[in-house]
């Protein structure tokens, strides 16, 4: 399976660390997760965003471990963020969960999530 990133040179590059898409070629397994909260192992919610980012990545890696995947697996990350947050901080964390791979991304800022505590959600898309 190979996974090829998809940046034409006929229209602008990405303004972050992100591919416009990404090709997946002979893939045999794929991985849709829903949208991954950030809800720690013990039941808690941290309270700050940085926090709470950490926690979804965490929660992301650990499905994609079950799936016997890695980061180098995903292909598109689709990540959910309520008004008032820093962007940056979500970005952040993604990118260092990601460590240097590249996805097709897309981040929203929408009204609110299912629950008033949550900050950020993330849905990934894995292919091996």
């Amino acid at each position: 399976m190979t996974n090829i990133r998809m940046d034409p040179a006929g229209i602008a590059p990405p303004v972050a660390h992100f591919a416009h898409g990404v090709l997946s070629v002979d893939a045999e397994r794929i991985l849709h997760t829903s949208g991954v909260v950030p809800v720690a192992p013990d039941g808690t919610v941290p309270k700050d965003l940085a926090g709470q980012a950490e926690v979804v990545w965490q929660n992301i890696l650990a499905v994609l471990a079950e799936a016997g995947m890695s980061t180098s697996d995903l292909v598109s990350v689709t990540t959910y963020v309520v008004p008032g947050q820093d962007l940056t901080t979500v970005m952040t964390a993604r990118d260092r969960a990601l460590g240097g791979h590249v996805t097709a991304s897309t981040l929203l800022v929408v009204h609110e999530l299912a629950q008033p505590a949550w900050l950020v959600e993330v849905a990934v898309v894995a292919t091996a």
